[in-house]
C-alpha cells in the first residue's frame, strides 16, 4: 500500500480531509489530535506522521507489513467499534520506529495506531494478542 491510498496531499498546507484525527492522541501526546501522514520515496517504506500544530515534531512510522511480515496485531471489537472499522480492508496500521543513536532501529509493536481509511480517525491500540509482540522489536539491517 502507497501512502496515497491514504491521503493524497503530503504537505504541511494538506486539505482538511486528509488531517488524520486521534481523538485521544498519543500516548505521551495525549493533547495532539491532528496529524498528516508525509513521505518520501526515498526513505521508503518509512513515513513521518507529523504533528499539525507543530510541524517540527513528527513520529517516524511504517507499515507493519514491510517490516515485520508475520505481524498480525489482533484489534479488539471496542477498538474496531470505536474506529467505525466493519471490515478489515478499511483499517490502516502503521508502527513508530524508534532511532537510539548507535543501537539497533527498533519497531513498537505493541501500540500500533490503526487509522480508519475512510474516515481518517485513528486510535493508538494495544491488540488483544501484545504479550506476543515486543515493544522495541530490533529492525533487520538494511
Amino acid at each position: 500500500m502507497t501512502t496515497a491510498e491514504l491521503t493524497e496531499p503530503t504537505t504541511r498546507q494538506s486539505a482538511a480531509r486528509d488531517i488524520i484525527q486521534l481523538p485521544l492522541g498519543l500516548l505521551g501526546f495525549e493533547n495532539v489530535k491532528q496529524y498528516v501522514l508525509t513521505a518520501n520515496p526515498a526513505e521508503e517504506p518509512f513515513m513521518w506522521f507529523q504533528m499539525m500544530d507543530n510541524s517540527k515534531r513528527a513520529f517516524l512510522v511504517a507499515p507493519p507489513a514491510r517490516l515485520v511480515p508475520d505481524y498480525q496485531p489482533d484489534i479488539s471489537d471496542d477498538d474496531a467499534a470505536f474506529l467505525g472499522i466493519t471490515d478489515p480492508s478499511d483499517a490502516f496500521v502503521l508502527n513508530i520506529v524508534t532511532l537510539r543513536g548507535g543501537d539497533r532501529p527498533t519497531v513498537n509493536l505493541k501500540g500500533p495506531v490503526v487509522i480508519n481509511r475512510r474516515t481518517l480517525v485513528g486510535k493508538q491500540v494495544i491488540p488483544n494478542n501484545a504479550a506476543q509482540y515486543s515493544l522495541r522489536h530490533p529492525l533487520a539491517a538494511a
